[in-house]
């Protein structure tokens, strides 16, 4: 155990997205004195981008240790959205209410017939839906759907609230957040973690966790096996303004995503792109999510584009995230979650806060640096 875990001491966060503040939430609730840095505005990037689905089994993910991870962490989210909620006084509008995800052909339609045989096997609770079930779940999809599967217990949460709720917890229980802090160098000697040096000044610290998202192997400062190898993966998403209700729950169609908020904001989504820190939004991107979706759901053809947006995902080689010691003493990782932050955001704390305060677990051992897995 660090000294500052074991005495509630100084921990810093480097990042103020959803896993940097769900982890210093956590901490505060533990008792540590927590400092958070971030060099734009708390809960924006990937995190304010993102659509906030909760999908482990939707994804489809086939390594086992990131699917048990995902898992975990969706069965921890009522429960960590009801303690950001009473320490906050905002509702992260979290909606368990499953996903659907619907076939436009014979074959796509099998293929969802085979998922849902593995599901059950497995003990998930899933259900196939023929063509007309289809269509009174979604009326909005198009009448040359063939059937859907809705997995159960998945679902989505509204992220930019979350964000907000989050940084409200935060600052509710003592966290200090320091926006704005620019040209972060973390401080270290031949053996460990001194402290965090910004533009804003030095700030000591017994233990520093690395949660800088797709900019996490830009921190400077730490030994070159210390850096996690995590790049930016770029996302564009839209946003369409229908009447609430129109799409009821979240739905997977050929290419895209829709995520229903309950504000009447359908999100669109979203590409996959390589090509470093660009966050422009394109007409090929757009165009790419526009013909996706009115392709399943003709009936949206006629609704406003009221917003666009693109975020950067931290993609490492194999979609496992980083977590937990490095070499360097008192210097953790929270990096490189990929499509799946929003998602493992309470699992990741827990697992952070665990490892800053000496529990050992063995859930945390496959996503640790130490573990080499190549480069991103």
């Amino acid at each position: 155990m660090t000294q500052s875990a074991r005495d509630g001491g100084d921990v810093a966060i480097l990042g103020a997205g959803l896993i940097g503040l769900a982890l210093a939430f956590v901490l505060a609730e533990r008792g540590s004195t927590v400092r958070v840095f971030d060099p734009g505005q708390p809960a924006k990037a990937a995190s304010w981008a993102g659509a906030g689905m909760l999908a482990p089994l939707t994804e489809g993910i086939e390594d086992a240790a990131m699917q048990t991870l995902c898992e975990a962490s969706l069965a921890q989210y009522p429960a960590f959205v009801r303690r950001v909620r009473d320490a906050s006084s905002i509702d992260p509008h979290l909606r368990l209410d499953g996903i659907l995800r619907a076939a436009f052909s014979a074959e796509a339609f099998a293929e969802l017939q085979s998922r849902a045989g593995e599901l059950c096997a497995a003990g998930h609770h899933c259900d196939i839906q023929d063509r007309d079930r289809t269509l009174a779940l979604e009326p909005a999809l198009g009448k040359h759907v063939h059937g859907s599967l809705l997995v159960e217990g998945e679902g989505q949460i509204d992220n930019r609230r979350l964000g907000r709720a989050l940084a409200a917890a935060c600052e509710s229980l003592g966290v200090v957040i320091q926006a704005g802090a620019r040209d972060i160098v973390v401080e270290a000697d031949a053996r460990r973690v001194l402290g965090v040096r910004s533009e804003v000044g030095f700030v000591a610290a017994g233990s520093i966790v690395n949660a800088a998202g797709a900019w996490a192997s830009c921190i400077a400062g730490v030994p070159e096996s210390c850096v996690p190898p995590v790049r930016p993966v770029k996302g564009q998403m839209l946003a369409l303004s229908i009447p609430r209700g129109f799409v009821r729950r979240t739905t997977w169609v050929p290419g895209a995503y829709m995520v229903p908020r309950e504000d009447g904001r359908l999100l669109v989504g979203a590409t996959v792109e390589e090509g470093g820190y660009d966050t422009r939004v394109t007409a090929g991107g757009l165009h790419e999510l526009l013909d996706a979706v009115v392709s399943a759901a003709p009936a949206l053809a006629g609704f406003t584009v009221s917003e666009t947006w693109a975020g950067l995902r931290p993609g490492s080689r194999d979609g496992r995230p980083f977590l937990g010691r490095t070499q360097l003493e008192g210097y953790f990782l929270a990096a490189g979650h990929y499509r799946n932050g929003i998602l493992l955001a309470p699992a990741t704390a827990e697992l952070l806060a665990d490892a800053l305060q000496g529990i050992a677990s063995e859930a945390i051992v496959p996503f640790e640096l130490t573990n080499a897995r190549g480069e991103a």
